[in-house]
């Protein structure tokens, strides 16, 4: 499992407890928000929990294999380049989760495993990858085994009636710092963060919206320029902040169906 956010958790989890040996491999320093939607944490504190199942860090194929046997945890390996991982592995399944929606080519991950699966804009079955899964919501985990999943195309879809105004967004490259934490409420306009650049420039974050922290960036990590770093859920402490959500749990449902056809087929000749 390529990317840490928490649609490639989601997918985790489900893999996991459908009984599937998953490794999830993060880079050093993930930016993902929605941590506690996600095993991001895991990078930095060496665990998480996801909805009862636990995830932990590991440096080495070894320890990925000793957790698999105990399967007491989902293994996080961390490496700065995600497809060297993937050849030390030599997985059966290749999920690319990372939902780089905005980059300009996907990878080319046919033939690093048996199945390839590709999450999100860019992906198209029979190219890169040998199974594609629509990540928006007008076809939220169909399964494409040929042609391209859509675009990455107009705005998030409304909680409360708010879209894109509930986020926020990195002014300028630097360093993320912030002592808030997911789950506390917040006005709009009140300080919850604050950027350092390399120059020692400092930018403060304020809540775009009144509600609850749903996405934070976690303290320490540095960030570029637009990248998404704070979301605000409008619905106060009847957010959610915590869990899967709806959106992951139906991308993670089409990745498990398509991954047991698959096998299916595989067995049948």
């Amino acid at each position: 499992m390529l990317g840490i956010g928490d649609v490639a958790s989601a997918v985790a989890h489900r893999l996991w407890t459908a009984g599937s040996l998953v490794v999830i491999v993060s880079e050093p320093w993930p930016t993902v928000t929605r941590r506690g939607m996600a095993f991001a944490d895991a990078v930095f504190d060496g665990y998480a929990v996801l909805e009862g199942v636990v995830a932990r860090r590991v440096e080495t194929k070894g320890e990925v294999e000793a957790l698999w046997e105990e399967r007491r945890a989902i293994p996080i390996l961390v490496r700065r380049d995600p497809l060297e991982a993937v050849e030390e592995l030599a997985p059966r399944v290749l999920v690319d989760a990372r939902m780089r929606k905005h980059a300009a080519v996907q990878p080319h991950l046919c033939g690093r495993a048996r199945l390839t699966v590709g999450l999100g804009p860019g992906f198209v079955a029979g190219e890169q990858v040998d199974v594609a899964i629509e990540t928006s919501w007008e076809e939220l985990g169909r399964i494409r085994w040929e042609g391209a999943n859509r675009p990455h195309a107009g705005e998030p879809r409304a909680i409360a009636g708010v879209q894109r105004e509930r986020y926020v967004y990195a002014p300028m490259s630097g360093l993320w710092r912030t002592e808030r934490q997911l789950g506390e409420s917040v006005v709009a306009g009140e300080p919850v963060a604050r950027l350092v650049g390399a120059n020692g420039e400092e930018m403060g974050i304020v809540a775009p919206i009144a509600g609850l922290i749903r996405g934070l960036t976690r303290d320490g990590v540095p960030v570029e320029q637009g990248m998404k770093v704070l979301e605000i859920d409008p619905r106060g402490l009847g957010g959610q902040w915590r869990g899967i959500g709806e959106r992951p749990r139906r991308i993670a449902e089409g990745v498990v169906e398509a991954v047991q056809l698959a096998e299916t087929a595989l067995r049948s000749g």
